[in-house]
């Protein structure tokens, strides 16, 4: 993404140039720099010596003092410019020629020229202008050694040289060294001008040194009043980019608001500095105001506002915004496409983006891994890897973005070969040190069953941040493995990362899944204390966590704390008051959902229905299905058919059930046949139990539908056709099917013990065996009734 576009002094013109957050670092030679080649053959004829150069901040000092000094066996030269200007060039011709060298090779010559004919001497009129010049030639050329060797050699330096200094730091990505030499700048008695400030605010938003921001703002105050020295629109715009990014969002919209004129600059700070703070409906909200102030949008804004629709997923008003973009005539432009590109996927319109992108004459490597994370994102994980490959057969070199991207699809496929082909490939390039390809990577292993190479990566890793811990984390969640989660939590908190939303998260479900209540209050006091409690995900898994551990009212406590409510927040109440069997309160809640103009989705009338089941309201449930389809456009899948089919069932309305399924437009699955065969067994239906078995039994079960052999064994049961059941038990083994074992837990400490059924493989099951025994022993020698746990073993 491109971002606000600063100027910077060139020949005493403004120019705009495009400040990236990213920039090739300058390698620092150990070596003293050397003049010019050029200028080797004729140094008998310059007073030039050459100097070791550091730019360490540290030296920064030694800047103030010229390198060469003149003394009075130089004097005979005093008169040499003048002679050698007819010889070479004249000052105005090498000025002239010092705009625009076409190669850098080019620029040491005219250097050497100058040097030669002692251009730089302290008694010359025109040094600081050809100097100031050079530097600014040799920091367009990414030789910003060489511009210092320049700068530090003449003794008058104007603010043009300094700009041009902190101009090769700011695209070197030092941004310490910025801050370093404006210090310098300031202790030296030059004032800063328009073209400064911009650079050294940018470095203060590159270090989210906000403060420094501040002090940069009070000496911008200072000059106007002191000297009148009004900074001008750019210098504004500088100001809000840089509160906007270190989070002060109060203070950038105040200086916006108090602007005395905006232009396209200023909107486009602003919106960006919305987007940037993750509120995307007030950048969308700004751009319409800017739009209605008569500002025509640029490709730049157009690329910023796009993904804030995106993230909104407003498909409808990104599609306007495509239109705009069509009339204003940068439809084509590379980075429009990426952003319209990345904005439908977010939407779930995957096919739309396709189009933008096999319409692209040119495509980057970002068009290439916009279309590969969104078929990523949307579960399209075999688009994502032939597009993957098309990309490798079209010569386009893979980066650490499209590694991220494509990643995902080798793990939910379980592509293990070709994610260890891909993590070769990363290793011989150097990105296994970029934080969200080591996320990946650790998915990938994880979900491919490799958690050793998954736990080896993160081990690895000398910088890890909370990204990785958070990998790590979801992976044993994926696998179960719960105590190792709370294990690795300890060590977040030991090596003095703080968690986010992601991490607690994660977390919370275990503790509803689990029932550790304990746990989830600390976890909730964590929140509390890192002001992490009002993200809406991270109270959305408070309201989950504690309706599952059975204490409602604290989980409703938790709902009206909640100062922004998204869907999930609503469904997760309306779920968890029908699981209870509170359909009133459900409904109720659903009714507030509508009032706040929060749009219900297919989850919301899962749970509707399914309260209404629990609840046994068939008129109530009927006419939310048909509401579901009629007023709110969502096409019911078969979560909602199993709900009726529960609702019909459970109410009796077995009849109704069966046409009801008769009448659906797919054909039923397991779990639809499954909740009418449960309601055959609550009302002792075995000849249609016999039915719907009949059809379950034909269907391709899986090696954990061993569950609906159990309930029709039990059917039989019920009724005591006790060879039918016993034909269904055969049946169960005759298949190899697999019943789910039941599992136990207990928390001692800081460590969760597991135990599944018939389990023997704790390291002190002897030991824990023993202590039962005593105990039942000593049950049976006080008389107490202990039959029932004659065959006990642990977990059974």
């Amino acid at each position: 993404m491109r971002h606000l576009s600063l100027y910077h002094s060139h020949d005493n013109m403004p120019s705009r140039v495009a400040l990236s957050t990213t920039r090739k670092a300058i390698d620092i030679p150990k070596q003293p720099i050397l003049i010019p080649p050029l200028l080797l053959s004729n140094r008998s004829r310059s007073t030039t010596s050459t100097t070791p150069l550091s730019v360490l901040p540290s030296q920064f000092s030694d800047l103030s003092k010229p390198a060469v000094q003149f003394t009075d066996a130089h004097t005979h030269t005093q008169h040499c410019p003048s002679k050698l200007s007819h010889l070479f060039y004249s000052s105005s011709n090498l000025f002239s020629r010092l705009r625009s060298p076409p190669h850098l090779s080019e620029a040491r010559r005219l250097h050497a020229l100058l040097l030669v004919g002692a251009f730089f001497h302290p008694s010359t009129t025109v040094h600081r202008a050809l100097g100031s010049q050079l530097v600014n030639v040799y920091v367009q050329f990414g030789r910003l050694e060489e511009a210092l060797l320049v700068f530090h050699n003449f003794p008058q330096k104007s603010n043009v040289a300094w700009n041009g200094i902190l101009r090769g730091f700011i695209d070197g990505g030092q941004f310490s060294q910025v801050i370093e030499l404006y210090h310098l700048m300031l202790t030296q008695g030059m004032v800063p001008d328009n073209f400064t400030y911009p650079l050294i605010l940018k470095a203060c938003s590159g270090l989210s040194a906000v403060e420094q921001g501040r002090k940069v703002q009070e000496l911008i105050q200072f000059n106007e009043k002191q000297y009148n020295l009004k900074p001008n629109i750019y210098v504004y715009c500088a100001m809000i980019d840089m509160f906007a990014k270190c989070g002060s969002w109060s203070e950038a919209w105040m200086l916006f608001e108090n602007m005395p004129e905006k232009d396209l600059a200023s909107w486009t700070a602003i919106v960006c500095g919305t987007v940037h703070n993750g509120e995307s409906l007030q950048a969308i909200l700004l751009f319409r105001r800017m739009r209605a102030q008569g500002v025509r949008p640029d490709s730049v804004i157009m690329a910023t506002v796009l993904p804030a629709c995106g993230r909104l997923e407003a498909k409808q008003v990104g599609m306007t915004l495509q239109g705009c973009a069509v009339r204003s005539g940068f439809h084509g432009d590379l980075f429009v496409s990426n952003a319209l590109m990345d904005m439908y996927c977010k939407c779930g319109d995957t096919h739309e983006a396709s189009l933008i992108f096999c319409s692209m004459v040119y495509k980057d490597t970002v068009s290439w891994s916009t279309l590969i994370a969104g078929y990523s994102q949307n579960y399209q994980y075999r688009h994502s890897i032939e597009l993957y490959l098309d990309m490798i057969s079209s010569g386009v070199r893979t980066n650490e973005v499209t590694a991220a991207s494509v990643l995902p699809g080798f793990a939910k496929l379980k592509l293990l070969k070709q994610g260890k082909e891909l993590h070769n490939y990363i290793l011989k390039q150097g990105f296994e040190c970029d934080v969200v390809v080591g996320s990946t990577l650790i998915d990938m292993y994880f979900n491919c069953g490799s958690r050793r190479e998954a736990e080896h990566i993160f081990e690895s890793m000398s910088d890890r941040d909370i990204t990785i811990w958070n990998s790590i984390i979801a992976g044993c969640v994926s696998s179960e493995d719960f105590d190792s989660v709370f294990r690795i939590f300890r060590r977040i908190w030991k090596s003095k990362l703080t968690p986010n939303s992601i991490t607690l998260v994660s977390i919370l479900p275990i503790c509803g899944k689990m029932g550790t209540l304990k746990w989830g209050k600390e976890i909730h006091g964590c929140a509390t204390r890192m002001s992490l409690g009002m993200a809406v995900s991270v109270g959305n898994s408070l309201v989950d966590m504690y309706c599952k551990c059975g204490y409602l009212e604290i989980g409703v406590k938790v709902f009206h704390q909640m100062m922004q409510k998204n869907v999930v927040t609503y469904n997760t109440i309306i779920s968890a008051y029908g699981f209870y069997g509170y359909a009133e309160e459900a409904l109720r809640f659903f009714h507030q959902m509508n009032a706040a103009k929060i749009r219900p989705n297919k989850v919301t009338f899962v749970g509707l229905l399914s309260a209404c089941s629990h609840a046994g309201l068939v008129d109530r449930g009927w006419f939310l299905y048909n509401s579901m389809t009629r007023d709110y456009r969502v096409l019911p899948d078969m979560e909602h058919y199993s709900c009726m089919v529960d609702l019909l069932g459970r109410a009796g309305q077995l009849v109704d059930a069966c046409k009801f399924i008769g009448r659906m437009p797919v054909e039923a699955e397991l779990n639809v046949l499954g909740s009418l065969l449960g309601a055959c067994r609550i009302h002792n239906k075995a000849e249609l139990a016999d039915f719907i078995g009949k059809q379950i039994f034909e269907k391709e079960l899986e090696d954990d539908s061993s569950g609906y052999h159990v309930l029709l064994s039990n059917i039989y049961a019920s009724t005591e056709r006790w060879e039918d059941a016993a034909k269904v038990r055969t049946m169960i083994k005759g298949k190899s099917l697999i019943k789910i074992a039941g599992r136990s837990w207990i928390q001692i400490g800081f460590g969760i013990y597991m135990f599944n059924s018939r389990d023997t493989m704790h390291p002190e099951f002897n030991k824990i065996q023993q202590i039962l025994d005593s105990l039942l022993s000593e049950m049976k020698n006080k008389g107490l009734w202990y039959t029932l746990f004659s065959h006990y073993h642990v977990g059974s």
